[in-house]
């Protein structure tokens, strides 16, 4: 199968040409690729949240949703000392 090049402009252009039914499904298909991403980014950001904290002797299983959000904002703001 040969391989089409375009830039971005010429992909939205094209898909300008579609019907509405085939808008619909190239946005349902894009919908789809962005969600199963996101599936794959948070299962990746959940594991590394784990591991972060077991190396400081946290279950973050047993953490209320108040201390995983301490948590979280600690990590969000670097530039002052994380809570144990």
């Amino acid at each position: 199968m040969a391989i089409l090049e375009l830039n971005d402009q010429q992909v939205v252009e094209l898909l300008k040409q579609l019907s509405p039914v085939q808008k619909r499904a190239a946005l349902l298909t894009l919908a789809e690729d962005a969600a199963r991403g996101r599936e794959e980014r948070m299962a990746y950001a959940e594991s590394q949240i784990r591991k972060l904290c077991e190396q400081r002797a946290l279950d973050w299983d047993a953490m209320s949703d108040e201390a995983r959000e301490a948590l979280m904002d600690d990590l969000i703001h670097e530039d002052r000392e994380c809570r144990p």
